[in-house]
């Protein structure tokens, strides 16, 4: 069990990008979702011990990672957002360099874990080609693969399927799935998808605060028989948007197709019922809570 408690992080200004963060993460996948600049990169940085939180508590199996980050060290997987690679070298070159910075050991030797690693990620027909040559998707796989050495009970990925093609984040989501069944899994997104996809429970977090933990499901069921489905005409889009709660609106044949939230059940005319989708919630609970709230008391301290 990975646990937060009322975690702050002030960066100088003062900026608060973590306000009083609470969670109780288990074994297996789970998720943080929120808009850029939430503080999810801000959360992974910290758990990955790359950051000092301003205040608060994170204990791994009761390890406490605050005081004595090194011990999380060898039980850390950790793929960031931006991963720096040699373009030259190959992937089983990479992966090698990767597993000795890490300070990984195996009984058989490095090579050969190696070998076992990029055949894990389905790598091995790519293992001797330059990475500068692999897809986004591949690359993916490549900083999985170094994140899976030392068979560690974390695994922290920031945002691991922006700029894949569909074909590509279908690969990654039954990688990342298969990896959970063994660990915990944090997995940091912006894209609700991921998160329908491949996470039991997950935390909404906005403006550096918690404001939901849920499950798909749950997400949806709470909303269920409130969704409505039609066209608007572009004129009228405008008029439409101050009167209406919408979730989502796609250009579809020259007219919008929008989907918006009535409780009443009191809808115009042409609009449908429609069952809920996660991003119908997401979008939903992103505009009842605001933006900004009071600074956590740090932030009056560090001024």
């Amino acid at each position: 069990m990975l646990t937060l408690r009322n975690l702050v992080k002030v960066y100088p200004g003062p900026v608060a990008a973590l306000r009083g963060v609470d969670l109780e993460i288990p074994r297996g996948m789970f998720g943080l979702l929120g808009p850029n600049g939430a503080g999810k990169s801000t959360l992974m940085k910290i758990l990955a011990g790359l950051l000092e939180p301003t205040s608060g508590e994170v204990t791994l199996e009761g390890m406490d990672l605050v005081r004595h980050p090194e011990q999380l060290r060898p039980h850390l997987g950790y793929l960031p957002q931006e991963f720096g690679f040699y373009p030259y070298l190959s992937g089983q070159d990479m992966l090698l360099y990767l597993l000795r910075l890490k300070g990984v050991s195996a009984p058989q030797g490095l090579p050969t874990l190696c070998a076992e690693l990029l055949e894990r990620v389905n790598l091995t027909f790519a293992a001797k080609r330059k990475v500068k040559e692999y897809s986004g998707g591949m690359r993916q796989r490549l900083g999985i693969a170094q994140a899976l050495a030392g068979n560690p009970k974390l695994i922290i990925v920031d945002e691991p399927t922006a700029g894949l093609d569909p074909e590509e984040r279908l690969r990654f989501y039954r990688l990342l799935a298969e990896v959970a069944s063994e660990r915990t899994v944090l997995l940091s997104t912006h894209i609700v998808e991921d998160v329908a996809m491949l996470c039991p429970r997950f935390a909404v977090i906005r403006a550096g605060r918690v404001v939901a933990i849920t499950s798909p499901t749950e997400a949806k069921a709470a909303i269920q028989g409130t969704l409505f489905e039609g066209s608007v005409p572009p004129a009228q889009m405008a008029a439409f948007q101050q009167a209406h709660r919408i979730t989502q609106a796609v250009l579809f044949e020259g007219r919008n197709r929008v989907r918006i939230h009535a409780p009443s059940g009191a809808v115009p005319a042409g609009f449908e019922h429609v069952p809920p989708t996660l991003e119908d919630a997401y979008h939903l609970l992103m505009r009842d809570v605001p933006a900004e709230s009071p600074a956590p008391a740090a932030l009056e301290v560090a001024r």
